[in-house]
């Protein structure tokens, strides 16, 4: 089971987190999707909660603020030091909505956009490092996202994070993103239809049952269930509007 305990390398989508209409409904629905249990939920966090896949943190789910922001999943990307990495922002000609605050001793955070419009947060850790499990069902698997101008895009996030990129044979331009030789996500053109802006894909152990729960729960399907290189993959939408991608292994598939 790959866990982490310890900061992740700067760079490195490390978190993620849903801005909840309905806290009881969106828990119910990820529960029977993921099955996840919680943990939080504390008055001076504004009752933001823990998702937990085998009891370890995997996700977050908080109040949504602003009615006018949708429900989303957002990515955070790892940072030792998040007051720096948004001057960077600026400087690339992103936009930092949210300034850095401290979040208790968990640590620091920002929310910003890029210069297409796509919202992404950072995390500078303290005592919450990010994701604690990963790469198993129920936990976080991939980020990429997809983008009106690649090029532009590549640009602005090297930039920010120093971010080099590898295509993809036989992607249509897709690129992987890393910081060494390791892949870290992915970033490609928008296609009609799908998702724009980041997408989190979370690893299940069934991706047709995966689809079926979430239709049942009053979810839809964006991108059918289909095999890939990588495994079987499916891109969704919960009942309140939030898209979010699953990957079924291919060791499982």
């Amino acid at each position: 089971m790959p866990t982490r305990d310890s900061a992740w390398p700067d760079g490195t989508p490390c978190w993620v987190d849903y801005n909840a209409p309905d806290f009881d409904a969106v828990k119910s629905f990820y529960t029977d999707v993921f099955g996840w249990s919680y943990a939080g939920g504390d008055p001076e966090y504004g009752g933001y909660l823990t998702c937990l896949s085998r009891d370890r943190e995997a996700a977050g789910i908080g109040p949504q603020q602003d009615p006018s922001i949708p429900p989303q999943w957002t990515t955070y990307f790892a940072t030792g030091d998040v007051d720096a990495t948004c001057d960077r922002i600026n400087k690339a000609g992103g936009t930092v909505v949210f300034p850095p605050m401290t979040v208790g001793p968990m640590g620091r955070m920002s929310i910003a956009v890029d210069p297409q419009g796509n919202a992404f947060g950072l995390w500078q850790s303290g005592e919450q490092t990010g994701v604690r499990i990963y790469n198993e069902p129920g936990a976080l698997v991939w980020n990429d996202a997809a983008v009106d101008d690649p090029q532009a895009a590549r640009e602005f996030y090297t930039a920010v994070f120093g971010f080099s990129f590898d295509e993809v044979d036989g992607m249509g331009g897709y690129t992987t993103f890393a910081t060494d030789d390791h892949p870290l996500g992915g970033l490609g053109g928008h296609r009609p239809g799908s998702p724009t802006g980041w997408t989190t894909c979370f690893s299940v152990a069934n991706t047709d049952t995966v689809v079926a729960t979430v239709e049942k729960g009053g979810g839809k399907v964006i991108m059918a269930a289909q095999d890939t290189p990588y495994g079987r993959f499916a891109v969704l939408e919960d009942p309140w509007g939030a898209a979010f991608a699953v990957m079924q292994d291919q060791e499982q598939s």
